[in-house]
């Protein structure tokens, strides 16, 4: 059984103004009073009446997630879900509603002009970044709340972002596979016109560069990152007359078609050729036993949308606040997929 507002105030002895105050961060409330309100606020199983809520604060209490039709796939796609699922459980614990819009490419301006007239969400978070996105302009302009998930070069208007540092990433990886004596390495990349591919196709040259080795043309593929395009994109390097002695791919879904690819050639990663997957610990596509599959840079995108919500929501409450960015690091776990150059 729920509690009502009321009644949580009177079981802390407060005003229902300053329980409401202390749930939703208004700065006047101190710390300590805040954090007994949050304390007991959890322990009731107290969830605030939105629409009471909307009310109270003037703000529609919900964010928007605008989703062009090209790239509807990513509703299915695990990255996007646990995005959408790490995101959804910071505006569920703030009383946030979550609106997911998914609209043709050419709507997709007018769609954010909508929801600013319209008033149906307090803020956006943007997703895809784009090199030189123009989405971060007309957003700056509309004054609409919004962050990030990732960056977009060539963009002089400040905004809030959260990304992976994809450009380090890359580099490492590409690294560890020169360590193993590997320099006949495939990039197997997303859409290059997307930042965080073209961040991580630099971190890949930078590594070469530095370990001598000259970049093959032949070796680097960009397209969008399925599981029949890693397929593909083995079988069809392998059968070059210097092939690849190992893979670097951008998606761990990319890397399970490389695995299928090279597998139907009679070929074992770890013992005749290498692969390392950028892989999101990903929950429905798990990347773990004792020696895990892959060796794999590793971030926990369900993490990086609570985190990406939270900041969103400050920026929400805290106008002057922003903007606001985080750049989070990846690990590097190794796996059963890597093993010295076979000669």
């Amino acid at each position: 059984m729920s509690v009502t507002l009321k009644q949580l105030a009177a079981s802390l002895g407060l005003s229902p103004t300053t329980v409401s105050r202390a749930l939703n961060g208004f700065p006047e409330v101190n710390a300590a009073t805040r954090r007994r309100v949050e304390q007991a606020a959890a322990a009731a199983n107290y969830h605030p009446n939105t629409r009471a809520k909307s009310l109270a604060t003037g703000r529609a209490q919900a964010i928007g997630h605008v989703i062009p039709l090209s790239t509807s796939h990513e509703i299915v796609n695990p990255v996007f879900a646990d995005f959408i699922a790490g995101a959804g459980e910071v505006y569920a614990r703030n009383g946030y509603e979550m609106i997911l819009r998914v609209v043709p490419d050419d709507d997709e301006a007018s769609a954010y002009r909508d929801l600013m007239a319209r008033g149906s969400v307090d803020g956006v978070i943007l997703h895809g970044p784009r090199i030189e996105d123009a989405r971060v302009g007309l957003l700056a302009e509309l004054g609409l709340p919004f962050l990030v998930h990732g960056r977009t070069s060539g963009v002089n208007t400040p905004y809030s972002w959260l990304d992976i540092n994809n450009q380090r990433s890359f580099h490492r990886a590409t690294e560890f596979l020169c360590s193993f004596g590997h320099s006949r390495i495939a990039l197997i990349n997303g859409l290059e016109e997307m930042d965080f591919a073209r961040r991580r196709r630099n971190g890949y040259l930078e590594a070469l560069a530095k370990a001598g080795s000259e970049p093959d043309p032949m070796l680097m593929r960009q397209g969008e990152m399925t599981e029949p395009y890693g397929y593909r994109a083995a079988q069809e390097m392998i059968q070059l007359p210097e092939p690849p002695t190992a893979f670097l791919a951008s998606s761990i879904i990319v890397a399970y078609g490389i695995l299928r690819g090279l597998s139907d050639l009679g070929l074992k990663l770890g013992r005749d050729i290498s692969l390392v997957t950028h892989d999101d610990e990903l929950s429905y596509l798990p990347n773990d036993g004792d020696v895990p599959l892959f060796t794999a840079t590793r971030s926990s995108v369900r993490e990086a949308g609570r985190r990406a919500a939270s900041m969103l929501l400050r920026l929400v409450a805290e106008p002057d606040s922003g903007p606001l960015t985080e750049l989070m690091e990846t690990s590097l776990v190794l796996g059963a997929s890597t093993g010295p150059v076979r000669t």
